[in-house]
């Protein structure tokens, strides 16, 4: 697995190899125009300046530890400060855009931290960066022509480009990390069912065969059976959250098929965030277990997904004796917490709606409906 600091490492080589060639530069350049300075002991200070603020940034850059955004802030105000400090140093006809062409005394030098802050931060700073530098370039000079035009959009765009390129390094090495997760738990969920399943699924699956044609509590164990082992099935079946963070609602729901349960969903997957798939699986779980709870053995259910896009709908249909309005309200307020904390408190905490179609011998009915884009607290509407 890759860390982040691993991805960004040779983005920082690159910053701390520009900023070595791009002083030699400059050291060259002083010591080329030196005769013309109208301070030419100033110059060999800025000289001087050059190489140690040099070796200070290269060293700093090289470790992780120390490239923090406060060290590139004092880098952009030293290098502004040995960059103006050009306007004492140089003559006035070096000073003079188009008279000589001689560049300030940091010349392509100053483009170091902006390079830094957008690697270290992204476009937006890197951009900012360049600007700052081009501005105090404008100064020195006293007007704006097209030479300095150029160079401001050469240091803004560098800075925006490289900002983004960092940023997009940062993010896939986020996806490779999270996927490498990924990976590892799915091998591991993978070794544990391959356990499980010589043992705890294959003797649920035996009781629930041999008990299933009994009556009495031998018949209850054998359903109870049945029920865990489809659990189990479910807890090492079902794929791990992916990179981005969902699951296939379709996939999950699939893995409750059984034979009193008939599952229908789209060809294709259906993706939602982990967490409601988990909430939409124990909600449809819940009003199994109700069926089986109360339409005795024989009863039958129907689970069907459909996907519309901008939201999904998750209907649960039973032939059980079906539920008296009247009576259901009468459970809720008395504490009985089946229906309104298992499925309506579900549904309210994803934001969704939900509709209740029942009455006595007309089985029960329940429709799910949850969108995709929706605010975090959506109400939960009942028709019962």
């Amino acid at each position: 697995m890759l860390a982040a600091t691993d991805v960004m490492s040779p983005l920082w080589r690159g910053v701390v190899t520009l900023r070595v060639i791009t002083a030699a530069f400059a050291i060259a350049v002083i010591i080329v125009h030196h005769d013309g300075f109208a301070r030419p002991g100033l110059g060999w200070a800025a000289l001087a300046g050059i190489a140690v603020w040099t070796v200070f940034t290269c060293l700093a850059y090289s470790h992780h530890v120390t490239r923090r955004i406060s060290v590139i802030v004092v880098d952009l105000v030293v290098t502004l400060t040995l960059m103006g400090s050009s306007a004492l140093v140089l003559s006035p006809e070096q000073l003079a855009e188009g008279a000589g062409h001689t560049p300030s005394l940091t010349t392509v030098w100053a483009s170091g931290p902006v390079v830094a802050v957008a690697v270290h931060t992204g476009w937006v700073a890197g951009a900012l960066f360049g600007l700052a530098v081009s501005v105090v370039d404008i100064w020195l000079r006293g007007v704006f022509t097209t030479n300095l035009a150029r160079d401001t959009i050469l240091l803004v765009g560098t800075g925006f480009v490289l900002g983004l390129a960092a940023t997009a390094a940062r993010r896939a090495s986020e996806q490779l990390r999270r996927s490498a997760r990924t990976e590892a738990a799915t091998a591991e969920r993978e070794r544990l069912a391959r356990s499980v399943h010589d043992s705890v699924v294959q003797v649920l699956a035996r009781v629930r065969a041999r008990g299933g044609a009994l009556d009495g509590e031998a018949g209850e164990l054998a359903r109870l059976a049945g029920e865990q082992e489809v659990a189990l099935r479910c807890l090492f079946a079902a794929t791990p959250p992916g990179a981005t963070g969902e699951r296939d609602l379709a996939g999950a729901l699939q893995l409750l098929a059984g034979p009193r349960v008939e599952v229908s969903v789209p060809a294709a997957a259906v993706p939602l965030p982990a967490a409601d798939v988990a909430e939409l699986v124990a909600l449809v779980r819940e009003a199994l277990a109700n069926t089986a709870r109360h339409g005795g053995p024989e009863a039958r259910s129907w689970i069907l997904v459909e996907d519309l896009g901008g939201e999904v709908a998750l209907t649960i249909r039973d032939d059980g004796p079906g539920v008296d309005a009247v009576l259901l309200a009468g459970a809720e307020s008395a504490g009985r917490m089946g229906v309104s904390r298992s499925i309506r408190g579900r549904v309210a905490d994803l934001g969704g709606t939900l509709a209740l179609g029942t009455g006595p011998g007309q089985g029960t009915e329940w429709e799910v409906r949850l969108a995709r884009l929706r605010p975090p607290r959506a109400a939960v509407s009942a028709e019962p």
